[in-house]
């Protein structure tokens, strides 16, 4: 039996009707269209589903839609505002950080969850951050020197 709930994504409230067991990333991508979360493992192990709620990275494929009600979810898609895109997205993008995309969404959410937190990381904690989101693709150190480098621009900009 469907349920009505509310749920606020990318800073915006979206009423959908679920199944119980339905789970956020269902929702996310079925429901609402925000297809920049990936489906990939469905047993999270690989990160390629992690948004933000409340500002901590979690894995959607874990996570029932109906207990995500109250939570203040962030897509990939939320992070660019007013049409500008946020400065890890443009950072990834000068770095060359994403090769094929698939664990791109993750690995910048899972970013912004670690410099809002810490602005100023190490390359260890930024590692540390990212470990959860596998990437098939490259050795990391693109990732790295991207995240890195927003920190120090942002240092810059005090």
């Amino acid at each position: 039996m469907k349920q009505l709930i509310t749920l606020r994504v990318n800073r915006e409230s979206y009423e959908v009707a679920v199944d119980p067991q339905t789970l956020l990333l269902d929702v996310l991508r079925e429901k609402l269209g925000l297809n920049g979360t990936k489906k990939a493992c469905d047993f999270g192990n690989c990160g390629s589903c992690t948004v933000l709620m409340d500002g901590k990275p979690v894995l959607s494929c874990l996570i029932l839609a109906i207990d995500a009600q109250g939570k203040d979810i962030l897509t990939v898609e939320g992070m660019a505002k007013d049409g500008q895109l946020h400065p890890l997205q443009q950072a990834f993008i000068g770095h060359g950080a994403i090769q094929c995309g698939f664990c791109t969404p993750g690995m910048l959410l899972s970013a912004k969850a670690l410099l809002d937190e810490n602005p100023q990381p190490t390359a260890e904690e930024v590692r540390q951050a990212i470990s959860g989101n596998l990437c098939r693709c490259t050795g990391y150190h693109k990732v790295v020197e991207a995240i890195l480098d927003v920190a120090q621009s942002s240092k810059r900009r005090g």
